[in-house]
């Protein structure tokens, strides 16, 4: 059997597969994020590690799962954050995850010896304060104390493969996440780390994402309740694994959305997709010789699961279920809009700037309002990702559903009236990033290959487009573009 790991926003979960991927059970292991003004997003890496050894020992006891029949692990991470490690392979300073925000400064620096477009051409990304390169940047710029202790850098999963096999290496999806990657080349960008004025020596070695990066060591082992002859695959990036667990593989299979805590739209390609106006970007796959072309917004999931938590009694236990369910298709917003930039925003506006808002509110409008405008606005977002693929060439005619946001039949039939296509839900749901990282494992223990992954998650339930909503949304998206247009003078001249 297989033991897939994904490190999310707010927990990990594990998950035990067959060898050839099917799911046979699955725990969660919470961890905190810490979110503050000024754009700070970060979290303890041992917090990571704690959950990983928790959510192992749970696995194991409640499937009553002999160690001896654990081939293999495999870990699927939370993208584009930068862990900073001192000589001894320790965090120097907590993590900074994907959602902080503070490296505009480093940004712009880029974009000045680098130039914006060359970087989008040499990075299939936009120059951002998002990625790992900008933030760790910004530990140099203005922690010093703590940069003269950094010996070597990572994002989430490299350092959970660390832990566990005592090799620090990353993968080429991942790699593709940091703003430091040249997408031609397949290796570190010589251009962009001498214009970030960094060492190359601090990145690590590149691998397949298929590849092993080791046997367990004995430590881990102990840890985690294996032995040591258990294979740890390399693994990667979130969002490229998404795809795998979302059956999609090749071109053929369409696209998919994640409903997490971000949320992205995403497909298979065999080159990368750029967009002229620079909105939407592409990750290396973890399939070789593959791309997945993606559009990310920083608060999808986020933006839902705020809502809950402001208008539920028990903010620690938010109804989001209920109150989702309370926003079904008979509550009309009458032309409130919600913009769901809580954490600034990456596609479509690459805008750190920007910020929630809930514009038109009126006197008569309640929680069902309220929340069936944070559902269309993340749709109406999303529309616009949709709409820059499509202008650079893509054939968008479907769209598969996972994460959380995809148990909402709701949101779902929101999403679907919005965008004007289909919408599917998949079997395989909140685990599909789990489900990516065990076929990986798989494939790279020579067990299977990617296309078993289309039989791994099954069409449970599709939702067409009412023609008459989707033609209103059609107008009210043009609406709330323009929302946002008008405000984001004054996002941009706020106080800092």
């Amino acid at each position: 059997m297989i033991i897939a790991h994904d490190l999310g926003t707010t927990g990990n979960k594990a998950s035990l597969h067959h060898d050839d991927g099917r799911l046979i059970a699955a725990v969660t292991v919470p961890y905190p994020a810490h979110f503050a003004a000024g754009g700070i997003a970060e979290q303890d890496p041992a917090d990571w590690w704690h959950a990983v050894v928790a959510a192992t020992r749970d696995l194991l006891a409640r499937t009553a799962t002999v160690p001896a029949d654990v081939a293999g692990l495999v870990v699927s991470g939370q993208m584009m954050g930068a862990v900073l490690l001192d000589g001894d392979g320790e965090p120097a300073r907590p993590a900074i995850i994907w959602a902080d925000t503070r490296a505009g400064a480093q940004q712009r620096e880029l974009e000045t010896a680098v130039g914006a477009e060359r970087a989008y051409g040499i990075l299939g990304h936009r120059l951002n304060p998002t990625y790992s390169i900008e933030k760790v940047m910004w530990v140099r710029d203005n922690e010093p104390d703590v940069w003269a202790r950094v010996r070597r850098v990572c994002v989430a999963k490299d350092f959970i493969v660390l832990r566990l096999t005592g090799r620090l290496a990353t993968d080429r999806s991942d790699a593709s996440g940091t703003n430091a990657y040249d997408q031609v080349a397949g290796t570190w960008s010589p251009e962009i780390l001498a214009a970030a004025r960094l060492a190359p020596a601090l990145f690590p070695e590149i691998l397949e994402s298929t590849q092993i990066a080791g046997p367990l060591t004995p430590a881990a082992a102990e840890a985690l309740g294996l032995h040591t002859g258990v294979q740890v695959v390399m693994g990667g990036g979130d969002g490229p694994l998404a795809a795998v667990g979302s059956g999609v593989v090749a071109p053929e299979d369409g696209a998919y959305v994640c409903l997490g805590t971000s949320s992205w739209i995403s497909f298979a390609a065999d080159a990368p997709l750029h967009d002229p106006a620079m909105r939407t970007f592409t990750f290396d796959n973890v399939v070789p010789a593959s791309f997945v072309p993606t559009a990310t917004m920083q608060a999808g999931g986020a933006s839902v699961q705020w809502i809950a938590e402001a208008l539920s009694p028990d903010p620690a236990h938010p109804e989001t279920g209920r109150l989702v369910a309370e926003a079904a298709s008979d509550v009309d917003t009458d032309d409130l809009y919600f913009l769901p930039y809580l954490l600034g925003e990456r596609a479509p506006l690459w805008d750190p700037d920007a910020r929630g808002a809930f514009v038109g509110l009126a006197r008569h409008h309640g929680r069902q309002h309220l929340v069936r405008a944070v559902l269309e606005g993340t749709a109406f977002n999303l529309l616009t990702c949709i709409q820059a693929f499509r202008e650079a060439g893509a054939t968008i005619d479907r769209i598969d559903a996972v994460g959380g946001g995809a148990q909402s039949d709701v949101y779902l039939a929101v999403l679907a009236d919005v965008w004007g296509v289909p919408v599917r839900r998949r079997t395989i749901v909140e685990e599909a990033n789990s489900l990516g990282a065990a076929v990986t494992g798989a494939v790279g223990l020579g067990l299977t290959d990617f296309s078993a992954a289309r039989a791994l998650s099954e069409v449970t339930a599709e939702f067409t487009p009412d023609p008459a909503r989707h033609a209103v949304y059609a107008e009210r998206h043009a609406r709330f573009t323009d929302a946002y247009t008008a405000l984001a003078p004054w996002f941009a001249g706020r106080p800092r």
